[in-house]
């Protein structure tokens, strides 16, 4: 039913089947136009936030599922959630609560204005997304390390947690069959969980928390680029039967497999700790500094 590609982490590379992450899309959308259409039918100035964040999630799964395909680009692909942020920009607009106000590191409080929508909000999805499809290739990695990002964000959403209820349980159940090297969930998948996360951090107004729990996002796209873009040098990990290792230093991964073989599993919990870390530091920031 669904493609195979080889698993070229696992010794003899079985074949297993990917694009799962269309579960996640349909599952969640279908969910989010019920909670539209019982609990959003009356808001006031047009807000639907559950009608937002179905629409990016199902342009994720598009873009995803376009990738899948066609295999574009990166200098393609990489401007796609530029559309998604539409939707968004148009929410955020409407919202009575949102601060276009944002306390920057020596520079203070800066009021960007409107150019809040037409800039922030777009470069916040864009950067998510693009970031967190570079952060994979490994069982589990693309799948485990969005969940605990997309928790930390429902513990501080309040009301607004419920817009994530079944995302996050069918997302952990793609997470556990992935993590056990059973499927892929593809490019739809993590386009969409991406667009997920930016989408739903700009809803809730915890875009700071987003920015602050996926640094090690952050951290491995620069090191890919700047070897890219500088070096023409590609991160490449290699498999040596059992265990991975490396011996340059061009994404997190090769980072800490660098003259260190580790087992598939051993680098996925390390980033997952990462990821888990920063989403902590991220929760206590929101909780006490802002």
């Amino acid at each position: 039913m669904f493609p195979k590609v080889p698993d070229y982490h696992k010794p003899n590379k079985p074949l297993v089947p990917t694009g799962l992450g269309v579960f996640y899309v349909m599952a969640s959308s279908l969910y989010l136009f019920l909670l539209h259409l019982f609990l959003e039918g009356d808001t006031p100035a047009g807000i639907n936030k559950a009608l937002t964040l179905a629409v990016c999630i199902l342009f994720g799964g598009f873009m995803g599922l376009l990738d899948d395909w066609m295999d574009l680009r990166w200098r393609y692909k990489a401007f796609f959630p530029l559309i998604a942020a539409i939707p968004l920009v148009a929410l955020a607009y409407r919202l009575p609560y949102v601060r276009t106000a944002i306390n920057l590191p020596i520079m203070g409080t800066v009021n960007f204005g409107i150019y809040y929508y037409l800039l922030l909000i777009p470069l916040i999805v864009t950067i998510t997304t693009n970031t967190v499809n570079q952060l994979g290739g490994l069982n589990g990695l693309e799948t485990v390390c969005p969940a605990i990002v997309l928790i930390g964000l429902m513990i501080l959403s309040g009301r607004d947690a419920i817009l994530l209820t079944v995302p996050l349980a069918v997302w952990l159940t793609l997470a556990f069959f992935n993590f056990k090297g059973k499927i892929f969930v593809g490019n739809t998948g993590s386009f969409a969980i991406g667009i997920t996360l930016a989408a739903f951090a700009i809803i809730s107004d915890l875009k700071w928390c987003l920015i602050i729990s996926i640094l090690p996002y952050i951290f491995n796209s620069s090191l890919i680029l700047l070897n890219y873009f500088f070096f023409r040098a590609k991160a490449n990990v290699q498999f040596d039967g059992v265990k991975l290792v490396s011996n340059h230093r061009r994404s997190l991964i090769t980072l800490i497999t660098y003259n260190r073989p580790m087992t598939e599993r051993q680098v996925v919990v390390i980033i997952s700790l990462l990821v888990a870390l920063s989403t902590s530091v991220a929760v206590a920031v929101q909780w006490f500094c802002l």
